[in-house]
């Protein structure tokens, strides 16, 4: 029978090291508030830590000294390192339940546990760097929208929003099987996400069976509203698509959009 995987043993490999220090010792280590510290880690996503218990490392030391310079350098005022450290947990968070799906779908079960962590050895890097590539061509496209708009600041501006969503998803979860579930969830983002980048428009966000999509232009949007109903109607899996359109001012903000409906 193969050994069975340890959590501690996955856990150190993706920390780059072991839990030495409660919450207090990393905020001294830090030169951060402790009740900031607090914030910031809430702000992840994470739970809160009792006093006593030795949950960081090295690394979180290293990631809350260097926030709070950010602010100390007048980059980032302390609302919006809290709002960057939301956006970024959040982001960060699906990513992570996403990427440990499909890798653990891959593996066999009866992988030893020198093989697995060898493996996981070599992906992370290689994963590190992905992200590090994905996020600078994002960062460059959002840079050049903004230059394009010849403006002093990221302000409000008109846009056209699209959103669609799958009509009556809510029962299709009580009929179908985890695994039909999530390939109807993977081919209706999938196909809305090439639909959407097709037609000149951008994607915003997905959330299961919803899709909200931006484009500078009404025509842009209606063109890609109308593939988006033409082309998921064809596709027999997937059920009948609501899509609502709108023009007005928008404001973007941490990668998200808002406006009057």
């Amino acid at each position: 029978m193969a050994d069975e995987v340890r959590p501690a043993d996955i856990e150190r490999e993706l920390l780059g090291g072991d839990r030495e220090y409660t919450r207090l010792e990393i905020s001294e280590m830090a030169g951060v508030d402790l009740d900031r510290a607090q914030s910031l880690w809430r702000a992840l996503g994470f739970a809160d830590v009792d006093d006593d218990v030795k949950a960081f490392t090295e690394r979180d030391a290293w990631a809350l000294r260097t926030v709070d310079d950010l602010g100390k350098q007048g980059w980032l005022d302390d609302h919006m390192q809290v709002a960057m450290t939301r956006a970024l947990g959040q982001s960060m968070s699906r990513l992570a339940d996403w990427q440990l799906a499909a890798i653990g779908s891959m593996i066999d079960p009866n992988t030893a546990v020198d093989e697995a962590l060898a493996r996981a050895q070599n992906l992370v890097p290689v994963v590190e760097d992905l992200l590090t590539y994905v996020w600078r061509r994002h960062l460059a496209a959002a840079a050049g929208r903004a230059l394009a708009e010849d403006r002093d600041e990221f302000a409000a501006r008109a846009m056209a929003v699209g959103f669609a969503d799958l009509v009556g998803f809510t029962s299709l979860t009580r009929e179908l099987d985890d695994a039909k579930l999530a390939e109807l969830i993977e081919n209706f983002e999938s196909m809305a996400a090439d639909i959407v980048a097709s037609g000149g428009a951008r994607l915003v966000k997905s959330i299961g069976d919803e899709v909200l999509f931006v484009a500078d232009a009404p025509a842009t949007i209606a063109e890609v509203a109308l593939d988006l109903a033409e082309q998921l109607a064809a596709v027999e899996e997937i059920p009948d698509v609501r899509i609502g359109l709108a023009w007005g001012t928008v404001l973007s903000r941490l990668g998200d959009v808002y406006g009057e409906p």
